[in-house]
């Protein structure tokens, strides 16, 4: 399964993602941020406190997404 190491969130809602298998990708959240809990994410600054915990990226307030679905729906970005 894939965990991720590293994350950079960036202004445009995407955050820039290592796993742990060495893959270096791009995740564009702003699908989800008129999903239910993501819609407190529309705020940038909050975006931004994006951090790595539990194998998957994570904000204040308990939000999370699962590893599965950033490596799934990510694309590869060249090192």
């Amino acid at each position: 399964m894939e965990s991720v190491t590293k994350v950079i969130s960036k202004d445009d809602f995407t955050l820039e993602l290592w796993f742990n298998d060495g893959s270096h990708r791009l995740f564009d959240a702003r699908p989800y941020l008129d999903r239910g809990v993501f819609t407190q994410l529309k705020d940038v600054s909050k975006f931004k406190q994006a951090y790595v915990a539990l194998d998957t990226v994570c904000w204040p307030g308990d939000l999370d997404i699962a590893p599965e679905t950033l490596y799934d729906r990510s694309v590869p970005l060249k090192n």
